[in-house]
């Protein structure tokens, strides 16, 4: 593999601390009791709208809310979100090589979380929710970050932790890795890779 693309939350770093954070204070201003981590856990994965409408009562999601959210979560992007361990080292392993950041997150936030992490300068090409003209699983993210990279299908890999990470490499021509260690889940969708945690990834693709 000669060009990897890494999904953002659950793969290289831990953020549901954070996103919990978010969402219990908005659901705090709506005199709602707060959801554990767990909760929060499975509901993270599809971009922000659909984390918005999972953690409120059945038609309370709104615009306005989300947005609210989407505030408040960004006063606190980076009190608790880490980088997981091995990351760093595979990224400097491969700095050399085309990577890009391929997720439903804003790109304000995505942006931001890396610049925080110093994890930016590893990553020419990062790409948020409203990148592109679709999210994952929509092929399109993916195809634009190869585009932007200027690299070819043949030998890139979409790493992450997630089924709709799995399902925008398959249908964009490319290998997928599952990261086990993350967030999601693979959803039953075939990958040519599975690493269980960070540190298999240098073992499945060496520098």
């Amino acid at each position: 593999m000669k060009t990897f693309l890494f999904d953002l939350d659950g793969t290289l770093v831990d953020s549901v601390a954070d996103l919990a954070t978010g969402v219990n204070l908005l659901r705090a201003e709506l005199d709602l009791p707060p959801l554990d981590l767990p909760t929060v856990r499975l509901h993270v994965g599809d971009g922000a709208t659909m984390l918005m409408t999972r953690s409120l009562p059945e038609g309370w999601f709104s615009q306005e809310r989300l947005e609210r959210f989407l505030a408040l979560y960004g006063e606190n992007l980076l009190v608790q979100t880490v980088v997981y361990p091995g990351i760093r080292e595979f990224l400097e392993a491969h700095r050399h090589r085309p990577m890009a950041v391929v997720t439903n997150k804003p790109f304000a936030f995505a942006r931001d979380l890396l610049a925080g992490l110093d994890l930016l300068r590893y990553f020419p090409v990062v790409l948020g929710g409203e990148s592109c003209p679709a999210k994952k699983p929509d092929p399109a993210p993916v195809l634009c970050a190869l585009d932007a990279l200027g690299a070819p299908k043949d030998g890139a890999v979409m790493i992450g932790d997630h089924h709709t990470d799995l399902k925008s490499g398959r249908a964009a021509g490319i290998r997928t890795c599952f990261c086990a260690w993350g967030i999601g889940n693979d959803g039953g969708v075939p990958h040519d890779y599975r690493a269980d945690d960070p540190g298999d990834l240098l073992t499945l693709f060496p520098s």
